[in-house]
């Protein structure tokens, strides 16, 4: 199957989307399912950072690791579950607009499923996770072009 693959355009520039964006305690602020991330380390992320994130599907809470596998401020990152029943692979990428105010995000989300996962892939983490990335995306542009957080 395909990515799932959304786009919005938002009134702040590449570097503040980027920055805000990959900080993972902030996920829980823009992401419904996102009950809890919590950074494995103390340093700042970059290649080989992990996060442990729980995610709340309907009436169920899974938690995964994530790990950086690619990171080019202010343009893109790429993160990868690496454990778990159901892994995910994240690609976000950010073009500037105009003059460089205005951003464009693309977020870009895969599945793996492992044991029950290969079923709940296809059946139930794809309907839900496509039904709310465009809600998750408004979401966060509000907070960002409202500018309070960052």
């Amino acid at each position: 199957m395909s990515a799932i693959k959304e786009t919005i355009d938002i009134s702040r520039s590449p570097s503040e989307v980027f920055t805000y964006v990959t900080d993972p305690t902030h996920l829980p602020e823009w992401q419904e399912s996102a009950v809890s991330v919590r950074p494995l380390s103390d340093a700042p992320m970059t290649v080989g950072s992990k996060v442990a994130v729980t995610r709340r599907m309907g009436r169920r809470e899974i938690s995964s690791t994530m790990q950086v596998i690619d990171m080019d401020p202010p343009r893109s990152w790429h993160m990868h579950g690496i454990d778990g029943p159901v892994r995910g692979d994240v690609h976000g990428t950010i073009e500037p607009l105009g003059d460089g105010e205005r951003s464009r995000l693309t977020l870009s989300v895969d599945f793996e499923g492992h044991g029950i996962g290969k079923m709940l892939v296809p059946f139930v983490v794809r309907p839900f996770v496509k039904k709310e990335m465009p809600r998750n995306e408004r979401t966060l542009k509000g907070i960002l072009e409202e500018g309070s957080t960052i």
